[in-house]
């Protein structure tokens, strides 16, 4: 009797995959398959390819050691078709298997892709749950009907009752759900960093590196030094690293920024969660069972839960409930087209040109470089939402389109008009400058909104309240910002406008 076919996608690089869990050695086929449809649909950071290239093998390798069939088709295999349709059906017909199975992937994009095979490949297909998350779309479905509003702390405080994570029976640990006060300072002056763990790549790794540097070599970002795991059990030494040297003050500082120091006390485990070299459960109950250890403060570690827990299974659920339409809105009218600064990092703005060089050199920026300083210029810039989405999806080694776009989309460019987020994340240039020390060497002024020196994030922020009151004036969050407005005279509202106008156009 025919086997089956069961495509493993590079996001899915787990052998707890759900198409794999009833995989028949004696008759199935694993095809695995690097395509320049997937790996150019956007031009993705050079160093996000090579992670993902490089992860793919050395599963591939680990399934073969199994003595799992494995059909792996590199990228400069000569008979490569350079897309998954064409490696699916080139599979099928040269093994004669009657049957594929695929765990659902990521994106909505390849889903509506997948759905037409069973009609356009004659035969059965079957998309199954993708069940590495703590939520299901079908729960998510249930919790989110009835709300024209979503907002993750109700959510995460269900998931805590349900996971039972930072949980005192029916109550949270500590007595509060949310510790987020605490985690709010800057970097003190003397702080001991701890030394972030890289990993030398290995010959297999080096291959894949010189395939990226030949064959992508026009992508953004820099290629070397990579220094990411591509394997499992380098993926968990990445993680007892975190827990053990970086978490006791994750909390406190994590959403401090500071120049020269790209990783600071952040986890650096988002890609191999997206990738699926590591399960977000052995993550948060490592999380905790450090906190329980006396380990790590409860600030810290629900801090890094909630990140887990609570955003990441909220922005996924939220995006398989509102696309494909969720990404067509636009609240706010934006249409100005991104900046060439989001690539080259020249400006005079020393935030801005800080976390464009981390993303160049890392394919990594923390979340509040990518948040408050990428995000919050973009927003009050008014970019197009399509725009950002697609650089933010293709410069950074953890971004897919369900984590991505709803971050981007509703958190970072309230595109939504608050679907996700109850306000705009807008800040002058005074919530960078109290957060980092970018301010300190750079020749703008944060409390300075108009005139010589002033900073383009003050300026700009005035503008956007001003562009914008009308819109926003319901928003109760907003009203002691809108205010403010009432402070300024007609002469320098004006003012604010000419100035904006006049940044903004010179924008290259």
């Amino acid at each position: 009797m025919k086997g089956t076919l069961r495509l493993v996608l590079g996001d899915q690089l787990t052998r707890n995959l759900s198409s794999l869990a009833d995989l028949d050695r004696e008759r199935d086929v694993v095809l695995m398959a690097e395509v320049m449809e997937e790996a150019s649909y956007v031009p993705h950071h050079k160093q996000k390819i090579a992670f993902l290239f490089s992860a793919m093998r050395h599963f591939a390798a680990a399934l073969a050691e199994e003595g799992v069939s494995l059909r792996y088709v590199r990228l400069d295999d000569p008979d490569n078709t350079q897309s998954l349709d064409g490696e699916v059906r080139r599979a099928l017909a040269d093994y004669g298997l009657s049957r594929l199975v695929v765990t659902e992937p990521g994106e909505w994009r390849l889903r509506e892709k997948m759905t037409g095979w069973r009609e356009t490949l004659g035969l059965p297909v079957d998309i199954l749950d993708d069940d590495r998350f703590y939520c299901s779309r079908a729960e998510f479905t249930a919790w989110a009907k009835g709300r024209r509003q979503y907002r993750m702390e109700f959510f995460y405080r269900e998931m805590r009752r349900k996971t039972g994570l930072l949980m005192e029976g029916d109550e949270p640990a500590g007595g509060t759900w949310n510790y987020d006060r605490e985690n709010r300072h800057p970097l003190p002056d003397r702080l001991f960093l701890p030394k972030r763990q890289r990993f030398t790549p290995d010959a297999l790794t080096l291959e894949v590196v010189a395939l990226v540097q030949e064959r992508f070599a026009d992508h953004f970002g820099d290629l070397e030094p990579f220094g990411w795991a591509v394997t499992r059990s380098d993926a968990l030494k990445a993680l007892d690293h975190f827990i053990r040297d970086c978490l006791p003050d994750f909390g406190t500082f994590q959403d401090a920024m500071q120049t020269g120091e790209d990783f600071l006390y952040h986890g650096l485990i988002s890609p191999y969660l997206n990738a699926g070299l590591l399960d977000a459960r052995e993550v948060c109950e490592a999380a905790e069972k450090a906190w329980r250890a006396g380990k790590a403060p409860i600030n810290a570690v629900e801090g890094f839960i909630r990140q887990i827990l609570g955003w990441r299974e909220f922005v996924r659920g939220l995006y398989w409930e509102r696309m494909p339409d969720y990404a067509k809105t636009n609240w706010l009218d934006a249409h100005r087209p991104l900046p060439a600064l989001y690539w080259t990092g020249r400006t005079k703005m020393r935030c801005l040109s800080e976390c464009v060089r981390t993303t160049r050199q890392h394919a990594y920026a923390h979340h509040i470089q990518r948040l408050m300083v990428l995000g919050n210029f973009a927003l009050l810039a008014g970019i197009a939402p399509a725009e950002v989405e697609e650089w933010y999806l293709l410069v950074y080694a953890d971004a897919y389109e369900w984590v991505e776009l709803p971050n981007v989309h509703g958190m970072v460019l309230f595109a939504d008009g608050g679907v996700m987020g109850s306000k705009p994340y807008a800040a002058s240039g005074a919530y960078i400058d109290r957060m980092s020390d970018y301010c300190g060497s750079c020749r703008f002024n944060p409390k300075k909104r108009t005139g010589e020196g002033a900073c383009p994030f003050t300026l700009l922020y005035w503008n956007f309240l001003l562009q914008h009151r009308k819109r926003l004036s319901s928003n109760p969050r907003m009203a002691l910002a809108l205010k403010n407005l009432d402070r300024l005279s007609e002469r320098e509202g004006a003012t604010i406008r000419e100035e904006a106008e006049r940044f903004l156009a010179n924008l290259p």
